[in-house]
């Protein structure tokens, strides 16, 4: 069964519209993996508009499952994630100013500084994830850095979903294969939803992480969290 791994950050950026602790970051990760996640996904950001580090500091005695922290390893990430010791790092190509996450890595160009910085997580024993795209060269790259999975940037999947499905999975499964085949572990995540999810795991039996936060999120709004928390769960499950 694929992990689904719940990103808190639109709990902390309602809490930060206002000022104060509400929504409680703490207790809404202690609420969803009490109502059945399998991990907390949380991404700072250097202007902290919405998970601050001190939340990440926070929240790490609390996890009982599993702890993903992603973001762009500048040294204060780093040495953010090394203090933190999460299950999971996800390395991420932002610009500090980015909305969201909107690429993956070039790890042609990156190589180098990519290894270096896994390097750094992997002797600290934390598990290391690359966000990447569907082409090849970068998932064969992603391989040569030593990370121990790829997360694809699943976006164009989401984007053309409701078009036609087997074209828009189609680029995501040659993808996923070619990770397994450079024995690289398989996470997935962007815009994934209660519409397009289980068609994803369907097509990618082996995928074994999702991260979601914004549409999950959502859907809690109108559907309650745990009951969205066990819908998505659902999805993954057949």
């Amino acid at each position: 069964m694929t992990r689904l791994s719940v990103n808190i950050n639109k709990i902390a950026t309602l809490r930060n519209a206002r000022g104060g602790t509400i929504p409680n970051v703490i207790t809404a990760a202690i609420n969803c993996q009490l109502f059945g996640a399998d991990g907390i996904t949380v991404h700072p950001r250097p202007d902290e508009r919405h998970i601050r580090y001190r939340d990440v500091l926070e929240i790490r005695p609390i996890i009982k499952t599993e702890f993903n922290i992603e973001g762009y390893p500048s040294e204060s990430f780093i040495s953010l994630v090394l203090s933190v010791k999460p299950d999971q790092v996800t390395l991420v190509p932002d610009p500090h100013d980015a909305i969201t996450s909107n690429a993956g890595w070039d790890t042609v160009k990156n190589r180098i500084f990519l290894s270096e910085v896994v390097s750094t997580f992997k002797k600290e024993g934390i598990r290391t994830s690359l966000f990447v795209d569907t082409e090849p060269v970068n998932i064969e790259n992603a391989a040569l850095t030593g990370t121990d999975r790829v997360e694809l940037y699943t976006e164009p999947y989401a984007a053309g979903f409701n078009i036609n499905a087997p074209q828009a999975v189609e680029p995501f499964v040659k993808a996923a294969v070619i990770a397994r085949d450079n024995g690289l572990g398989l996470n997935a995540g962007h815009d994934l939803n209660l519409d397009n999810l289980r068609y994803l795991r369907q097509n990618i039996p082996w995928l074994e992480e999702v991260s979601i936060g914004h549409a999950l999120i959502s859907d809690a709004l109108y559907l309650g969290l745990e009951n969205s928390i066990q819908m998505y769960k659902r999805q993954l499950a057949d």
